[in-house]
């Protein structure tokens, strides 16, 4: 695997998923990543044991796994003074400071910018925050159910109008590991732009500018024309204008999603998949006009043909059609999706209790088509002495700083 982040340190004072899946993605890129953590109760995301009602082991958690495999744990008290002075004495070994503390809670314990800066003025300093580094609410915080999901309007976008009230993010972190990976490309210019000119930046992104930017072709449509879509009640039919796009009910209740954006190219080879040649000859279809003002006649026949078999005869039947289409899977599919396994979306890591090896997701960029190559998270603390000792922190004073409760 390339290692196209090797030799960039990065010090992580951060919790949870968003900013520390930065940190993930950095490493595995190849990048050193110390994650600083309470000497005693470590992340407080350790402590999760029940999630959306599925029961979580502590010893193979995926709220430790995913968003940081591949890094060093150092246990430290950053309410002390004591604290402190490790946190400023590793800044000046790291090329990037990563964070998500809020900005009364970085000027409280020292490590704003300027004291970060202080020790090492080419940092990259580095924040993840829920509504921003500007304006009046830059001291609320925020998870992805609320910055993300719901203040963003993505939740009233996802809701068809005729349900009684907004959907709920079913997938945990969701918007954070987005983030993440917005955080981790931000931190990567910026470091492109200190070896090109020698200036240290500062990066900043949000939960709620992560989810803007993901809908943005939606929002910059409401802003200009004064309306948008909404997600429509679930059915078996073509999209208004378009019956080569929609979702379709198989025999067994499986869907088939047609994506077919431009149908022309693709009338005949789709009519003939499912089964009535003769309708790609039938003027009302037979060019991608006439479908779309017949749309309603086509999507008719297409959701009767579709009903006529099972789901697994769809989705081998149509690898062949010309045209785009997916088969509507859970996360729980695409585990074994044999493209996905083909492209290494998938790898495992060594479990810290022994067992089984873990399966994680990989980050979505991939280097000289090589699989990503890293370790399991670190248990709270592990790496605090040889991390330290690295740093240059003589051992008598390492035992002091444990004796002081500063470090673990």
């Amino acid at each position: 695997m390339t290692q196209v982040m090797k030799g960039v340190r990065v010090l992580e004072v951060a919790q949870f998923t968003f900013v520390p899946a930065a940190g993930a993605i950095l490493a595995d890129w190849g990048a050193d990543v110390i994650k600083i953590e309470h000497p005693v109760r470590g992340d407080t995301q350790r402590g999760f044991i029940n999630i959306g009602g599925i029961k979580c082991n502590p010893q193979r958690s995926p709220f430790i796994e995913h968003p940081n495999r591949g890094k060093r744990s150092v246990g430290v008290d950053i309410s002390t003074p004591e604290g402190m002075e490790v946190i400023y004495e590793l800044a000046k070994t790291a090329d990037v400071f990563l964070t998500n503390y809020l900005p009364q809670q970085r000027q409280r314990m020292k490590f704003d910018v300027e004291h970060i800066r202080a020790v090492n003025p080419n940092i990259i300093y580095a924040r993840g925050s829920a509504y921003g580094d500007k304006g009046p609410e830059r001291e609320s915080g925020g998870f992805d159910g609320t910055a993300f999901w719901n203040r963003s309007g993505i939740a009233h976008s996802m809701t068809p109008p005729e349900m009684p009230g907004p959907l709920a993010q079913g997938i945990p972190a969701f918007g954070d590991s987005i983030g993440g990976m917005n955080i981790a490309g931000g931190i990567s210019a910026a470091l492109f732009h200190r070896e090109r000119t020698g200036e240290a930046s500062e990066v900043d992104v949000s939960l709620l500018s992560t989810a803007w930017w993901a809908a943005g072709t939606s929002i910059d449509m409401g802003i200009d024309y004064g309306e948008m879509s909404r997600n429509r009640m679930p059915s078996s039919g073509g999209n208004p204008g378009n019956p080569l796009m929609g979702n379709y009910w198989t025999s067994d209740k499986g869907t088939i999603n047609m994506c077919t954006l431009t149908p022309g190219p693709h009338i005949k080879n789709f009519f003939e998949h499912i089964g009535h040649p003769e309708c790609a000859s039938d003027e009302r279809f037979a060019t991608a006009e006439a479908l779309m003002q017949n749309w309603e006649a086509a999507s008719d026949i297409i959701r009767d043909a579709f009903a006529k078999q099972t789901f697994v005869y769809w989705r081998e039947h149509l690898k062949t059609y010309s045209g785009q289409w997916a088969p509507v899977q859970s996360l729980m599919d695409i585990a074994s999706d044999t493209q996905a396994l083909a492209n290494d979306m998938i790898f495992e890591v060594e479990a810290s209790d022994g067992g089984a090896p873990v399966k994680l997701v990989r980050g979505p960029v991939q280097f000289n088509h090589a699989p990503v190559e890293t370790t399991r998270a670190p248990m709270a603390s592990e790496h605090t002495e040889i991390v330290l000792m690295e740093a240059g922190l003589e051992w008598d004073r390492i035992e002091e700083l444990k004796a002081k409760g500063a470090i673990a």
